[in-house]
């Protein structure tokens, strides 16, 4: 019987996580953003011709607009692309699928660790509807693929002790981890000591040895890529140390009272470095980030929404208690895996990030369920069975408010933030566009060219051999300002720029034309502001 009700059990929570990561898929979040439509481009230029939009063949950084994204999730996405077509859907089913999978994981991890069916069941039931990890299985995002790896990489490394070949594929998942996310980089190597120091002993000299060639392969593919272009681009954009940073600290060197010599040890790159990212570290452990208010990225927080439930704060004390007292070498590298996660968060900008510290969720639902375990073994039976029952409520209600948010407030309100418009006034390109010589499309969205040819399923190879595009690195960013009869104009430029031209459609934002244009329609913004407005000039 127990059986029966836990195989229950199991299948409610998994279709919670289906329904909560597939419902409303395409449009909720309400429209791809342009990292998702870059993604979904590549994929099918792969597809279609084996190459990426710069016509790289099948390459281990795909370039798209100078931000040189890593490979993985863009060839997962290949076969689904493929069979669905160009549509958000397709692009977005891999992080959604690596989101159902991190829930089913938990599940798995826990039951290997705690030996308890019915705490797997509270873990997997915890990362089903926690906010953080909801909200980025909804979205194309290499970080969610990143997290599954390394999650099924751990997974078959405790399975491995009882069957000692799984360790070279425990192994070869996480090599893999660090070619769907920059975060897994940084973390690949503090995770893998991590395991040595709380797991040595177990260790099979021959499947070690194996193991370690295979990472070996992966870390030197990874070194290879550091020394070229595509991260030190990256390295440029996320930087703590950019323009701004050494501007401050030359400001602080000149404004000094100091000796030169103090002035100098105090006032430099590694000592801003070291405090910059000491701060940002801590503030990925603030209650206002974890259980209030969570990130300042409207892409991947929902303002007035935690990353986790506040219900779940004092059940992680209870259960980093519990490891502190117990201190088992499993408990252990739960609390190293917290220690190490904001390490991605810690020495980037935009701190505290959900995104680049999405590991953190992980080991923080772990902790909670061993703060739940103390409450079991402390209270009695059926004070706790009320506590679960009234825990259990508290979760489901702190879900139904996040959801009401999430499809409602923050769909309408921050649908600008999503570059929401672009597939409407693009539908209407496709529609009309026989009808015109000349289509300019604003910049003041961003990167417009992207979602033209996502939205119009521009054939790849004629893009890519395209002889009229006009293409060019500025700002450390790649630009487009045309290609075919297609021309992409910086918003302020639009009006002189398109002045005296004949038979031109124009898409641009909101009262920005010349005066004896003929408006053809509106795009909205889903809290009624205007988008874009399209426009007609003879």
């Amino acid at each position: 019987m127990a059986k029966k009700v836990n195989i229950l059990l199991f299948s409610i929570i998994l279709l919670i996580a289906v329904l909560l990561r597939f419902y409303q898929f395409s449009n909720l979040p309400p429209s791809l953003n342009w990292d998702e439509v870059s993604i979904g481009y590549n994929a099918y230029s792969v597809f279609k011709t084996g190459r990426d939009e710069w016509g790289q063949f099948l390459p281990l950084s795909f370039r798209a607009f100078g931000d040189y994204k890593l490979p993985l999730y863009i060839y997962l996405d290949v076969p689904f692309v493929g069979s669905l077509g160009l549509n958000e859907i397709a692009v977005r089913f891999p992080s959604a699928l690596a989101g159902i999978g991190i829930v089913v994981l938990t599940f798995f991890i826990l039951k290997e660790l705690t030996k308890s069916v019915y705490l797997s069941l509270w873990g997997m039931f915890i990362s089903a509807i926690i906010p953080w990890l909801v909200t980025l299985s909804r979205i194309a995002l290499e970080a969610n693929l990143a997290l599954f790896l390394t999650m099924a990489s751990f997974y078959l490394f405790l399975q491995s002790q009882k069957m000692k070949r799984l360790l070279p594929f425990s192994a070869t998942l996480l090599g893999l981890s660090a070619f769907s996310y920059n975060s897994s980089r940084v973390l690949i190597l503090p995770f893998l000591l991590l395991i040595v120091i709380f797991w040595f002993r177990s260790f099979n000299k021959k499947e070690a040895i194996i193991s370690l060639v295979v990472l070996l392969i992966f870390i030197n593919v990874i070194f290879f890529q550091a020394l070229n272009v595509d991260s030190k681009a990256r390295y440029r954009w996320t930087t703590i140390l950019d323009e701004g940073a050494i501007s401050r600290i030359n400001q602080l060197r000149g404004s000094s009272n100091l000796s030169p010599l103090l002035n100098r040890l105090i006032n430099n790159k590694a000592t801003y470095f070291m405090m910059e990212s000491s701060k940002n570290y801590l503030s990925h452990f603030d209650p206002n980030f974890l259980f209030w208010n969570g990130g300042s990225n409207l892409q991947f927080s929902i303002p007035g929404i935690g990353q986790l439930y506040l219900v779940l704060f004092p059940l992680i004390l209870l259960g980093i208690w519990q490891i502190v007292k117990e201190r088992k070498n499993w408990q252990l590298f739960i609390l190293g895996w917290i220690v190490i996660a904001p390490i991605p968060g810690a020495i980037t900008r935009d701190a505290p990030h959900s995104l680049r510290t999405i590991f953190l969720a992980i080991p923080l639902v772990f902790s909670a369920v061993l703060g739940i375990k103390l409450i079991k073994d402390f209270i009695h039976p059926k004070i706790f069975s009320l506590f679960a029952v009234f825990a259990t409520l508290i979760l489901i209600g702190s879900t139904y408010l996040f959801w009401q948010n999430y499809t409602n407030n923050y769909r309408k309100i921050y649908s600008w933030s999503w570059q929401y418009g672009y597939k409407q006034a693009l539908e209407f390109v496709e529609t009309h566009q026989a009808q015109y010589d000349h289509i300019v499309v604003t910049k003041k969205y961003g990167e417009p060219h992207e979602f033209l040819l996502f939205y119009l399923k521009y054939d790849p190879f004629k893009y890519q051999t395209n002889k009229s595009l006009v293409r060019y690195q500025e700002s450390d960013w790649f630009w487009v300002d045309k290609f075919d009869k297609f021309e992409f104009i910086n918003d302020w430029e639009i009006k002189n720029k398109v002045l005296g031209t004949r038979n031109t459609l124009l898409i641009t934002s909101p009262n920005n034309y010349p005066a004896d244009s003929q408006i053809l329609g509106t795009i909205n913004f889903l809290d009624g502001k205007k988008a874009f407005e399209i426009v007609e000039i003879k």
